[in-house]
């Protein structure tokens, strides 16, 4: 188990190490096997991090001219669906080199854009290369002058796939090899943020240049039931509209329509672009300050301010027969953050609350909804 920890928030948590850290350590226990003879008891990988872990290898098996063994996934303290999974490697003899390839629950990719070519097995270029040192450094003590062809496999990758990403970034048949660090930082704010990157990457190599992003899966469902949008061409930022809004202007997109619910976006109104509520809040202020920049009176400003939900406060709007305007007034302020993040690209968003039964939308946004309505049809 690795004894490494970080501070989140006000906990301590444990780091884990990558499925890339894995498989590196069980190509090199079966590389000192085939090579040597015999299996190593435990072996130390050198993570990108530096930070260095110590694997303890099983499900060992040899033949003549073939080794194989394999490494369990430590997530530490991080909520991985990998968690606990075997990451085995089968090494045999080549001439010269070092060849990896993706095994029986290992992904192929299928879409351009991703760290791999389409036709290739998921394992990113980080997890290669520390493969590729492991196996030379197992050449080198060995003094073997020979090369070696490693197969990546993950037996449960099929099963645990279903619950990643993979299938909507265009990764078939298991999961993904990766680590660019090989340690797992619990629950890493990071891991989503390259997640989405990815997947705009995908979109983006596909040639989509107007690209439809929610937050989450509320806004998912009024994107395609409520405005009948084609979600197969969309992305989910989670809290993180900042980052995502810089991934697209980095990535050439020509637009980014955010459709999400009130509750969430409104932050927005006040230049929060990390909406988890353990970053801010400020949903409540948002509500009173336009609720007061469209006349409601001092007693219906503190009703608000008590509300304990946007829907609960847009109700209140409601009988006061204010809710249209103060919703705008927000939207208005809404767009102004998202042009000022995205510069010259041009973002739009549609807000939302089914339970009140209203929406209200930034000013570019009707013109981009429709394009996407177009685009939606004509698929």
């Amino acid at each position: 188990m690795l004894e490494h920890y970080i501070a989140v928030g006000q906990q301590r948590m444990r780091c884990g190490y990558t499925t890339g850290t894995c498989a590196a350590g069980a190509a090199r226990a079966a590389a000192e096997a085939l090579l040597r003879g015999g299996f190593p008891t435990q072996i130390r990988v050198d993570t990108p991090a530096g930070i260095p872990v110590l694997l303890e290898p099983e499900a060992q098996q040899k033949g003549a001219d073939w080794a194989s063994c394999g490494v369990r996934k430590d997530a530490g303290d991080d909520c991985d669906v990998t968690d606990g999974a075997l990451i085995v490697a089968t090494v045999s003899r080549i001439p010269s080199g070092i060849e990896i390839d993706g095994g029986m629950g290992v992904g192929r990719v299928t879409r351009p854009g991703l760290n791999q070519p389409v036709g290739a097995a998921a394992i990113n270029s980080g997890p290669r290369q520390m493969i590729a040192e492991q196996a030379r450094q197992a050449l080198r003590e060995a003094g073997a002058g020979c090369g070696l062809r490693i197969v990546i496999s993950a037996p449960e990758g099929g099963t645990l796939a279903a619950k990643t990403f993979n299938p909507r970034l265009g990764i078939e048949g298991g999961i993904s090899i990766l680590g660019s660090t090989g340690i797992v930082r619990p629950m890493s704010r990071q891991a989503l943020v390259d997640t989405t990157r990815a997947e705009l990457e995908v979109l983006r190599a596909e040639g989509v240049c107007d690209l439809l992003m929610t937050p989450g899966n509320y806004g998912a469902d009024f994107a395609a039931h409520t405005l009948e949008l084609d979600m197969n061409r969309a992305v989910q930022c989670s809290n993180f509209i900042g980052d995502a809004l810089d991934n697209a202007v980095n990535l050439g997109f020509s637009s980014v329509l955010l459709v999400g619910h009130v509750g969430k976006l409104c932050k927005l109104a006040a230049g929060i672009t990390d909406t988890h509520s353990r970053t801010a809040d400020g949903r409540r202020e948002v509500f009173v300050t336009h609720a007061a920049l469209c006349g409601a009176e001092t007693p219906l400003l503190r009703q608000l301010y008590d509300a304990a939900t946007t829907d609960a406060a847009l109700e209140l709007l409601e009988r006061a027969g204010l809710a249209g305007a103060v919703l705008d007034s927000i939207a208005h302020a809404v767009g102004e953050t998202l042009q000022h993040r995205a510069g010259a690209m041009n973002a739009q968003a549609i807000l939302f609350s089914q339970a009140a039964g209203r929406s209200a939308m930034t000013t570019g946004a009707a013109e981009l909804l429709q394009k996407h309505r177009a685009e939606s049809h004509s698929l």
